[in-house]
């Protein structure tokens, strides 16, 4: 059975809309793998990690501890004291000694996430330069429907809260099933429009109540009724919503199964989901695999490579 059909299969049956309660905030709890590290000293980091660099055949393992063990936070003034103390740019400074794949990771972990996630969108257009506006790119690259779901998504008007409308949510859904199932050809607009701006506990009931009015699992109609990048788009915004985790683990599996293995997939996700929820994604993924991350690591990739990535996803 398909990752796609667990999420939606059943599930949204088990659960009955107006028998649930609405749950008072709770704190916030940290999911992440990694953690600001305690008794931080960013003079003793840099200085460590300038040996590492200039040391005889440079020592991977002195780096690759330090990068996976700091926050992002705690990167970024690494980042300051060494060039301060030393004269150099510590980025650059590691191109020079690193490779391949341990480059691009121990890079990736020197951004800043802002700027990290910019750089994950230049890489996935054919523009060369930061100064052109994303807009812009999005326009000249990318064409109908699908230009019109990435240009809302870039307009970021999604709900970030996590209250829950229910009425709203029957009422979206409704829509939502008349723009699918009842007009011959699907309104693709009204899918944008709902997908992109409902937070995601919001369109989680949503969906609940799709499955209520139709014999359709609201993912099946977009299958059935779509193509292409559109497609593509759509179906991961509902997997997002129903289950983040979920959504990821399913797109590190893809990465690793099979021969060969999606390196930026893996580090885009390590990197970038590492003081957010990759402890929660690492979880989804044993309980949804036959393996867990780190095993499918430890087959697909080796050397300081599988190192870095293995010390990203935690304590095994």
């Amino acid at each position: 059975m398909s990752i796609f059909k667990k999420f939606f299969k059943d599930i949204v049956h088990d659960r009955d809309p107006k028998k649930e309660s609405v749950k008072e905030k709770e704190k916030p709890k940290y999911y992440g793998t990694v953690i600001p590290y305690p008794n931080f000293n960013a003079s003793s980091d840099a200085s460590v990690l300038q040996s590492g660099i200039e040391s005889k055949g440079v020592d991977e393992d002195v780096i690759i501890a330090i990068l996976v063990k700091r926050s992002n936070e705690q990167r970024q003034k690494i980042k300051a004291v060494y060039e301060a103390s030393s004269g150099k740019n510590l980025v650059k400074s590691l191109k020079s000694v690193l490779k391949s794949d341990l480059e691009d990771v121990a890079l990736a972990l020197l951004m800043p996430p802002a700027h990290f996630d910019a750089y994950l969108l230049r890489k996935a257009t054919k523009s060369s330069e930061y100064k052109q506006d994303l807009e812009e790119v999005i326009k000249d690259e990318t064409k109908g429907d699908f230009m019109n779901a990435l240009l809302a998504l870039l307009s970021a008007k999604r709900d970030e809260s996590t209250e829950v409308d229910m009425e709203l949510a029957r009422k979206d859904a409704k829509i939502l099933f008349e723009a699918a199932e009842t007009k011959g050809d699907i309104d693709v607009s009204t899918f944008i429009d709902i997908l992109t701006t409902r937070n995601g506990p919001q369109l989680s009931k949503t969906f609940h109540h799709y499955a209520a009015v139709s014999d359709l699992k609201l993912p099946r109609a977009l299958q059935m009724n779509l193509s292409g990048d559109i497609e593509d788009c759509l179906i991961a915004i509902v997997k997002c919503a129903w289950n983040t985790p979920a959504f990821f683990a399913e797109k590190l599996h893809n990465a690793m199964k099979g021969h060969g293995t999606c390196e930026d997939t893996l580090m885009r996700i390590l990197v970038s989901r590492s003081e957010i929820d990759l402890q929660k994604i690492v979880e989804e993924y044993r309980a949804m695999y036959e393996n867990t991350v780190h095993e499918d690591i430890l087959n697909d990739t080796k050397g300081h490579y599988q190192k870095i990535l293995l010390g990203l996803c935690g304590p095994y």
